[in-house]
């Protein structure tokens, strides 16, 4: 009783954290709601209340048995479903930024950087002396030098999207 009174405890805790996670105060989480999904009750408002009460819908939702706790099973279920549905907005991004001729499927040229692309740009940044090479204390340099993933360095582009991909970014 005691271990799942503490695992509720720290579920409603990490609830709160995904909530706002979600929002795009955080990391990580499953994708961030729509309006329409934070406005519960449909009035064209969202209020403080429904925002609060994200946590326990999500928590309710992952309690398939509905016995008041998550077992290991429902936090992997639960965990399995953000990750399927990052994995397939993500999909859906690459589709739209990388497919050049529109048939809804990636060729290995449309995958492959062009000339100009974001590689030589990442090269030419840590190829330190400009002879055409990356010597270990180079990249090391240039390890310690960039700011940690997920700062503020990958801001405003889109993250591994970054310029020169994508319809009208890669020569098209």
């Amino acid at each position: 009783m005691k271990k799942q009174i503490v695992l509720a405890a720290l579920l409603a805790a990490l609830g709160t954290t995904a909530a706002y996670a979600d929002m795009g105060r955080g990391f990580g989480g499953a994708q961030a709601p729509s309006f329409a999904e934070l406005d519960a009750d449909g009035d064209g408002n969202v209020t403080l209340a429904e925002i609060e009460a994200i946590p326990a819908a999500r928590f309710a939702a992952a309690d398939t048995d509905g016995d008041g706790a998550l077992s290991a099973e429902e936090i992997a279920a639960m965990v399995t479903a953000q990750a399927t549905a990052r994995s397939s907005d993500m999909a859906a991004k690459m589709l739209e930024r990388l497919d050049a001729n529109d048939d809804g499927v990636l060729s290995a040229d449309e995958m492959t950087p062009k000339a100009g692309d974001r590689s030589e740009r990442m090269f030419s940044r840590l190829d330190a002396d400009s002879d055409g090479n990356i010597t270990q204390e180079e990249f090391d340099a240039a390890a310690a030098a960039r700011p940690e993933r997920g700062g503020e360095g990958r801001g405003g582009k889109g993250g591994h999207g970054g310029e020169g991909h994508g319809k009208g970014g890669r020569g098209n």
